[in-house]
C-alpha cells in the first residue's frame, strides 16, 4: 500500500505560545511539510479545496506548482478538486501543466466537496449539485481521452472540434473520483473504470466494505480490468510517539473545527468521549503511535478487500508546525514501511 498526506491548509494558532500564524507564514510552513514528506519517503501529498475563512487552499494548482518545483519524487494531487464548481477545460489545462512541471507526478482527484460555499461563489445553483458533477466529469474525461473535443450539455457552452492544450506528460492523466457514502457514487466510478478515493470521516471503516464491493462489481460488469479499479482512502488522523500524545495533540484543534461545523449544521457539540471512541480500534480516525496506526491500516485494508492508497489528513487549527513535521516524518519513516506489503 502507498501512504501519503492530505492537507486542507487550515489557519493555525500555535498552541505553544498563542501565536496566530499569518497566511504567508502558513504557506511557507506548508511547503516545508511537503518537502519533508518527499524526503521521508511518503508516496503522495494532496491539497484540498475550500472557500472558507479557516482554510488557505482555495487555489490548489498554485500550491501544487510551488510544491512540484521543490520536490523530486513524491506524487502531488488534489484532495479534492471541486469539479462541480469548476470549468473542466481549465481544470484539465491546470493539471496537465502541473504534470509537465512535476515530470509526471500529478494525480487529479475530483469530487463535489463536503461544503457548499463554492456554488453561490461561482454563480451555481445548489439544486444542480449532482447533475453539475456528472456532466462536468463526462466532459473532463472526454478532454483527457481526446485531443479534439465536440461536446454539449446543460451547464456549459458547447465545444465543437475544440483542441485543449497542453497535453500532460502522463498518458492518460490519472483522474480519481472522490466519494463519500452514497451507493450511486461508488457504482458510477466503477462503471467509468476510474480509481476511487473514499473519504472516511466518521462511523467505522468496515461499514464501507459493501460500497467498495459495489464499486468493484460495477467495474467488472462494465468490462474494466481488476488492476484499473484502484481503491484509496482519505482519512483523518495523526502519528506521534505514543497513542496518548497523538490524541492529546490533535484533540483541541479537532474540537474547534467540529464545534464550528456542528453549529452550522445543527449537530450536537462534539465531545472528548466521541473523539476517543472514533480514535479507537474500529473507529474512523487513524490515531496513535506508528505501530498502532500501521496495525489499523492493515486491518482496514483487509476489511475492505484491499486498499491501494491511504492518505492521512492532518489539518488542524491548533497544531504546532514542529508537531506536524514530526507526524509527517513518523508516517513516512516508520508507518509506511510497516504497510508496504499490504
Amino acid at each position: 500500500m502507498h501512504v501519503g498526506v492530505d492537507s486542507f491548509v487550515s489557519t493555525v494558532t500555535d498552541p505553544t505560545d498563542g501565536h496566530v500564524v499569518g497566511p504567508a507564514e502558513r504557506m511557507a510552513h506548508l511547503l516545508e511539510e511537503i518537502e519533508l514528506a518527499d524526503r521521508s519517503g511518503l508516496y503522495s501529498f494532496g491539497i484540498g479545496e475550500h472557500h472558507r475563512s479557516e482554510y488557505y487552499d482555495s487555489a490548489p494548482p498554485v500550491i501544487l506548482a510551488a510544491a512540484a518545483a521543490r520536490t523530486e519524487r513524491i506524487r502531488l494531487g488534489s484532495a479534492v478538486t471541486v469539479l462541480s464548481a469548476a470549468d473542466p477545460v481549465r481544470v484539465f489545462q491546470q493539471f496537465a501543466t502541473l504534470d509537465l512541471i512535476s515530470k509526471g507526478r500529478i494525480d487529479l482527484v475530483v469530487g463535489r466537496g463536503s461544503f457548499t460555499e463554492a456554488f453561490p461563489l461561482f454563480g451555481l445553483d445548489l439544486a444542480d449539485y449532482d447533475s453539475l458533477f456528472t456532466e462536468k466529469l463526462e466532459l473532463l474525461l472526454q478532454i483527457r481521452d481526446q485531443e479534439e473535443v465536440t461536446w454539449s450539455g446543460r451547464h456549459r457552452p458547447a465545444l465543437v472540434r475544440q483542441r485543449v492544450y497542453p497535453r500532460p506528460l502522463q498518458d492518460p492523466l490519472p483522474i480519481w473520483v472522490g466519494v463519500g457514502g452514497t451507493p450511486e457514487s461508488f457504482a458510477r466510478a466503477g462503471l467509468l473504470g476510474l480509481p476511487l478515493m473514499v473519504a472516511i470521516i466518521g462511523g467505522e471503516p468496515r461499514q464501507f466494505g459493501p460500497l467498495v464491493e459495489l464499486y468493484r462489481r460495477a467495474g467488472a460488469q462494465a468490462g474494466h480490468p481488476t488492476e484499473q479499479l484502484q481503491v484509496g482512502l482519505h482519512v483523518f488522523g495523526f502519528v506521534a510517539e505514543s497513542a496518548q500524545a497523538a490524541a492529546d495533540t490533535i484533540y483541541p484543534g479537532w474540537e474547534e473545527m467540529f464545534t464550528k461545523v456542528s453549529r452550522e449544521r445543527g449537530f450536537p457539540r462534539p465531545t472528548r468521549a466521541q473523539f476517543d471512541a472514533t480514535s479507537g480500534p474500529n473507529g474512523a480516525f487513524f490515531m496513535g503511535d506508528p505501530q498502532t496506526v500501521a496495525d489499523k491500516i492493515r486491518r482496514v485494508a483487509d476489511q475492505l478487500g484491499g486498499v491501494d492508497r491511504l492518505s492521512l489528513q492532518m489539518t488542524n487549527p491548533r497544531l504546532a508546525h514542529a508537531d506536524l513535521l514530526r507526524g509527517i516524518e513518523l508516517l513516512g519513516t516508520e508507518v509506511a514501511p510497516l504497510v508496504a506489503d499490504v
